[in-house]
């Protein structure tokens, strides 16, 4: 039986690091926002049913009319306001979503690179599994350093990933991991420390370095190239 799956995308971030004049939502990624370039791979994706998109209060109408309705990603059903914090967002978004899914899909609204191959193999390995996030193999060396600045340790570079979204979990694991947190007061830094805090099993699926995060100006460049790379078939 096919696992009922929503695909949550926060994007209530007010993007202090990219800067400029509007909301990064709304920036132009290859000729489209970068939040339609972000919905339409979830929007393709047979394995979604649903999305919902959690963006600023003061966007959501704006949202609604100039990217889900110009863009025709019809499986948006919401657009809701979002909270202080990320993972005030993502509570926002589960409360929002309601009961009656299986498996959620949780994904940064500034990763416009993800794609729906991607997409299928976290909710393929979530059935399983229960809970999982997308990450690459860290490259660089990694050091522990103190408040002054002296490196405390040199870490094992095999050992590292760094993490990346989508990040897939059951309905019912990531809404009890948000709402206890939230009555013990505990923040993580992703969906997935939530659940590791219950004491549950998270696991890793290795990724793509072209599923950048877009935070500043250079990023956008980036991801510009990378889009043109794969149009241009260099990247598959």
């Amino acid at each position: 039986m096919t696992p009922r799956t929503l695909a949550l995308v926060p994007a209530a971030g007010e993007g202090r690091r990219f800067g400029g004049p509007e909301g990064k939502q709304f920036v132009l990624l290859a000729g489209s926002p970068l939040l339609a370039q972000t919905l339409r791979p979830f929007q393709r994706c047979d394995c979604i049913e649903e999305i919902l998109v959690v963006v600023p209060p003061p966007a959501v109408e704006r949202v609604w009319r100039d990217i889900v309705q110009a863009y025709g990603i019809d499986k948006v059903k919401k657009v809701v306001p979002g909270g202080q914090r990320r993972q005030d967002s993502v509570r926002l978004g589960l409360e929002a979503a309601g009961p009656g899914w299986d498996l959620v899909v949780i994904h940064d609204g500034a990763r416009p690179l993800i794609t729906e191959e991607m997409i299928a193999r976290c909710v393929q390995e979530t059935r399983h599994k229960g809970a999982t996030f997308m990450g690459v193999r860290a490259t660089d060396t990694i050091k522990q350093v103190d408040g002054s600045g002296l490196v405390v340790k040199t870490l094992e570079r095999e050992t590292l990933w760094m993490v990346q979204t989508p990040q897939t979990f059951r309905y019912d694991l990531i809404a009890r991991a948000h709402r206890d947190a939230r009555e013990a007061g505990f923040h993580g830094t992703d969906d997935a420390a939530l659940v590791e805090w219950l004491g549950h099993d998270v696991w890793v699926i290795p990724g793509s370095y072209e599923n950048i995060k877009v935070t500043t100006r250079i990023d956008l460049c980036v991801a510009e190239e990378i889009m043109a790379l794969r149009r241009g078939g260099c990247l598959r």
